[in-house]
């Protein structure tokens, strides 16, 4: 087993795009935020491993890649070998999927060197290869990110939210009507209340018993980051355009989608782990690639708490900009608030420990 060496730091927020000041560390170990079973979270347990070599020219770098990998799962479990620390998130009867961020590309989206870091792992554990699904909203931007070489290398399978179809029975229902598009379970109906609801994907209800966040360190506009909440909500519904362009809106609907229930159990319950791929940090551009608004961060940051490492992410993002002299983006952190609401993670940041593993 690695003993790593830990640091275990509240956050506090300053202004956007002060950075982070770092207090005293507590005593205590913190608790981690999945182990409120009775209420909401208390605290959120975050596990950041850096390797300054993971990348080379913007280019990951799989030998540290993996080994980050390792780190980060044995350090956030406690376990002292990989399988047992997959045991305590999942079984081997449990079909995976690893939802990834594709449509910025293989650059500044989810990278696909993390994600065979990730699919190594959970190989190595025993899980069979066609438990184990990379998914997104359309396959078209997973096929030109280069998840398909990916699946093929692995026997994986890789899908599409779109492409499997929308259930009928779990939906999202909202008064907010948008401009419903092909691909959108009722485009081209009419009457009254079309356009108001937002129906699951049957690959999330119906395929996958759990759930792997890796998402991208990647500024968005509205959100701040397009995140583990952002990344999972709006990718598994359709009549998702309708939210996109406002952010009052957008943060109502994420943790409401994130916290839909679903054959007695809630979207989000399904999440056993999520990864935020800092290996490289867009901090403008949005979810475009704009390799001059990036720099190498080479860290993979790890959590039970979707919330906790969306809200790190904006603020880090807000550190670079600083640092890179580009304008500070003004951010509504009402999203992150109202997911603490509903139970989803912690949005505090003084509640929010960090352990640095070499």
């Amino acid at each position: 087993m690695v003993i790593p060496r830990i640091w275990l730091l509240p956050l506090l927020f300053l202004t956007a795009g002060a950075g982070i000041a770092i207090a005293d560390p507590p005593v205590a170990a913190p608790r981690d935020a999945t182990a409120a079973t009775n209420g909401p979270p208390v605290l959120a347990r975050v596990v950041i491993v850096e390797d300054t070599a993971a990348t080379l020219a913007f280019s990951p770098q799989m030998p540290e890649v993996r080994r980050m990998m390792e780190h980060g799962l044995l350090a956030l479990t406690g376990k002292s070998n990989i399988v047992a620390a997959w045991r305590t998130l999942v079984s081997t009867n449990d079909t995976v999927g690893i939802k990834v961020y594709s449509t910025p590309g293989e650059i500044i989206g989810t990278r696909p060197a993390v994600t065979a870091a990730l699919v190594e792992s959970l190989l190595s554990a025993g899980l069979p290869p066609k438990h184990i699904i990379v998914w997104d909203r359309e396959i078209a931007s997973l096929r030109l990110a280069g998840f398909f070489d990916l699946a093929d290398r692995y026997g994986i399978r890789v899908a599409g939210a779109l492409e499997a179809g929308y259930a009928t029975n779990f939906y999202y229902d909202s008064p907010f009507l948008g401009q419903l598009v092909y691909g959108d379970l009722e485009f081209g109906e009419k009457g009254p209340g079309v356009g108001r609801k937002s129906y699951v994907s049957k690959l999330v209800s119906q395929e996958m018993t759990k759930i792997i966040n890796l998402t991208p360190l990647l500024n968005h506009n509205l959100t701040g980051v397009c995140g583990n909440l952002y990344s999972l909500a709006l990718g598994s519904v359709d009549n998702s355009l309708r939210f996109a362009g406002d952010a009052s809106q957008l943060s109502v609907a994420i943790p409401d989608i994130y916290a839909l229930e679903m054959l007695g159990d809630r979207l989000g319950d399904r999440v056993v782990l999520n990864i935020t791929d800092a290996l490289i940090a867009q901090y403008a551009g949005e979810d475009r690639s704009h390799l001059h608004y990036a720099t190498s961060l080479n860290q993979l940051r790890f959590s039970t708490d979707p919330v906790a490492l969306d809200v790190l992410s904006v603020q880090e993002l807000a550190r670079q900009r600083e640092l890179n002299h580009v304008p500070p983006v003004k951010t509504d952190m009402s999203l992150y608030q109202n997911a603490s609401s509903v139970w989803i993670g912690v949005s505090d940041p003084t509640k929010i420990h960090v352990e640095y593993v070499p």
